[in-house]
């Protein structure tokens, strides 16, 4: 009973102490200046809310596959990697296959390929990032302006090459722009909209 009673002393004690220097401050000053403060600290606070920021996209993780293995990219599509290049496959079973090494492609100077395929259902794009080893991120941008981040997939050693893939909805013709960038957000290689 002692320790109760005790207990609630203490807590009413301290929170008369700290309820006192708040309520003497607050009557030593004029209530214009504390109402002018405030009103100045809205509009500050006002300012600084409404000052631009450059917003940052986030790096995409690249998966790390093994040759050949299948990854599954959702809604009926297959890739998978060699170190020949990306092989991929659609709800039909269908293969196709884009070389790393037939020399079609400039592994010296960073690039990206665009290829896609889909219907009413949607469309999946898919190509290759190549020519550098600071991939962050592969971005499709619509005729609208949306933009779409890929997922990002690579052999073991994190060689100079690798698989984006994604899927947007339906589109009415034309391509999205394709964006390959760096790991600090520096734009390397892009492939412009076009219309068919």
């Amino acid at each position: 009973m002692k320790k109760k009673y005790l207990s609630a002393v203490v807590a009413v004690a301290a929170a008369a102490t700290l309820a006192a220097p708040a309520s003497a401050t607050a009557e030593t000053k004029p209530t214009e200046t504390v109402a002018a403060a405030a009103t100045t600290a809205t509009v500050q606070a006002a300012e600084t809310r409404t000052t631009p920021s450059k917003a940052t996209v986030p790096n995409t993780p690249i998966r790390t596959v093994r040759p050949g293995e299948r990854v599954d990219a959702g809604q009926g599509w297959t890739v998978w990697l060699t170190k020949q290049g990306k092989y991929w496959s659609g709800p039909d079973g269908y293969e196709n296959f884009r070389s790393v090494v037939d020399g079609n492609i400039d592994r010296t100077q960073p690039g990206v390929s665009h290829q896609s395929e889909g219907g009413e259902s949607g469309v999946f794009h898919s190509g290759l990032y190549y020519g550098t080893r600071a991939a962050g991120r592969v971005e499709l941008t619509d005729k609208d302006g949306r933009k779409t981040l890929a997922t990002l997939v690579a052999l073991p050693g994190r060689s100079d090459w690798g698989v984006w893939y994604v899927h947007t909805a339906p589109t009415q013709g034309g391509s999205p722009a394709v964006a390959l960038y760096d790991r600090s957000g520096k734009l390397l290689a892009d492939l412009p909209a076009w219309d068919f």
